[in-house]
């Protein structure tokens, strides 16, 4: 192909991450057109069964059209579906939003040579509408120049933003205090923080709220200078389901295009907020990790406590714990849970819930994996792995499979570092005894996996 050249690309398969794969067709052919001499080009955002309008460069494409819709695509209800970089199957059914990520899932491990039970399946979520419990909005305007907006990313933008208003995949409640604070700011001709130019002030707004208790925390997230005298008392104001229960300020000044906070000031309230998950109570801080997805964490962690079943006295480790959920969940099981996280805050928040639930047997330490998993004396009969996106450093899978716990339980946002991991897992003793794909973000491209690992005697 040529570079750069405006070509049409039918779309075949869909694949992780938020990939269309097809191959190109000329203007003239329509979109029945054979093409199957032509190789494959890769197009971000685009769904099977689209032809689309791209500029392609080395089987890369970038999308500048939808030509044609794909026969089985519906009306979407979110009215900002083409250009929000939230969502990627607004335009499908449910039903044919769970087939291609379960492909798409199947896929990966089908190039990896790693068999997957055969009654791997993707969960469907609880709910596919209003189901976030956190949502972080980025200010800018919605074209250039243009008033200033409150939302979600334009795909490939770092200014433009689409009305944030209308977002579907979180509550109602969500909706209400974000365009209250875009005409709140509106009104007073406050101004995006703009990172090259190094003016203006607003950055985000990141919302958070207890599925069971209704419990709203929000925090503004603005550079320093800007006076927001009667936001907190004007925000209580709203007709909401839920109820507020603080309203935070936070000052970030870096450069980076991420909630920072440097400063934090509490306008109204607590800087916390309280949910349940499973009968257990939890305490969350504004930069506290909690799965976004409330209900269908309840899911994944009956899955989790099943792949447990049989540790009902030995120890477990909880590596990546986080505030310490899993390790909680789980307690019930184990004569010891041992929690490691790196993120400080994460642990103290981890400590506090665990007293909140009266637990007892969950030590909590903060410090990375890789260093202080070796200091545990331990002898694990079920390790429990949880880690970042970019799953397990290298050098700490050793270690870990040098434990040789019984059973491992792989929980894993991103299904390209499970893959990676799960190759070192099986080539060390271990075998794929089981699998699950939960759907914890419809709508989205994302799916969370559980797999268990047993060790082979």
């Amino acid at each position: 192909m040529a570079k750069n050249k405006h070509v049409f690309i039918k779309i075949e398969k869909f694949k992780f991450p938020n990939i269309g794969i097809g191959r190109k067709i000329t203007q003239e052919e329509d979109s029945c057109a054979d093409f199957s001499k032509e190789r494959n080009v890769e197009i971000k955002r685009a769904l099977p069964g689209q032809l689309i309008e791209a500029k392609v460069k080395k089987g890369k494409g970038q999308l500048l059209n939808i030509a044609e819709r794909g026969d089985k695509e519906i009306s979407p209800l979110c009215p900002n579906a083409d250009k929000c970089g939230g969502c990627t199957f607004q335009t499908l059914t449910y039903e044919d939003e769970l087939n291609i990520k379960e492909q798409m899932v199947k896929d990966l491990f089908k190039k990896a040579n790693i068999e997957l039970p055969e009654t791997t399946e993707v969960k469907p979520a609880p709910s596919v509408y209003g189901y976030r419990n956190k949502m972080e909005f980025s200010f800018g305007d919605e074209c250039k120049d243009g008033p200033l907006s409150l939302g979600l990313r334009n795909p490939g933008s770092y200014y433009e933003v689409c009305d944030g208003s209308y977002c579907n995949i979180c509550h109602e409640d969500f909706n209400k205090i974000v365009k209250y604070t875009r005409d709140f700011f509106r009104e007073r001709r406050a101004s995006f923080y703009h990172r090259t130019r190094h003016t203006g002030h607003l950055r985000h707004l990141v919302i958070r709220r207890g599925e069971h208790t209704g419990e709203i925390l929000v925090n503004l997230v603005t550079t320093e200078g800007l006076v927001v005298e009667g936001f907190e008392k004007a925000l209580l104001e709203i007709s909401l389901e839920g109820r507020i229960c603080g309203i935070i300020h936070t000052i970030n000044n870096s450069v980076a295009d991420a909630v920072k906070p440097e400063i934090v000031e509490v306008l109204y309230g607590d800087n916390y907020y309280y949910d349940l998950c499973l009968g257990l109570k939890f305490k969350i801080y504004p930069f506290s990790f909690f799965q976004t997805n409330t209900f269908g964490a309840e899911e994944l962690y009956k899955t989790v406590k099943e792949f447990a079943e049989g540790n009902e006295n030995g120890d477990i480790f909880d590596l990546y714990c986080g505030t310490g959920t899993i390790a909680q969940i789980l307690s019930e099981k184990a004569r010891k849970v041992y929690g490691i996280e790196i993120v400080e805050s994460a642990v103290d928040a981890a400590i506090q819930n665990a007293a909140i639930n009266n637990i007892e047997n969950c030590e909590f330490i903060a410090g990375d994996v890789l260093k202080e998993v070796t200091k545990l004396t331990s002898t694990p009969e079920t390790i429990i792995l949880d880690p970042p996106r970019e799953g397990i450093h290298p050098k700490a899978l050793e270690p870990i499979i040098n434990f040789e716990a019984k059973r491992i339980i792989y929980v894993s946002c991103k299904p390209t570092s499970l893959v990676r991991d799960l190759e070192v897992f099986l080539e060390s003793g271990y075998r794929l005894k089981d699998f699950r794909i939960h759907d914890m973000f419809p709508r989205s491209y994302h799916v969370e996996c559980v797999a268990l690992l047993e060790k082979q005697m």
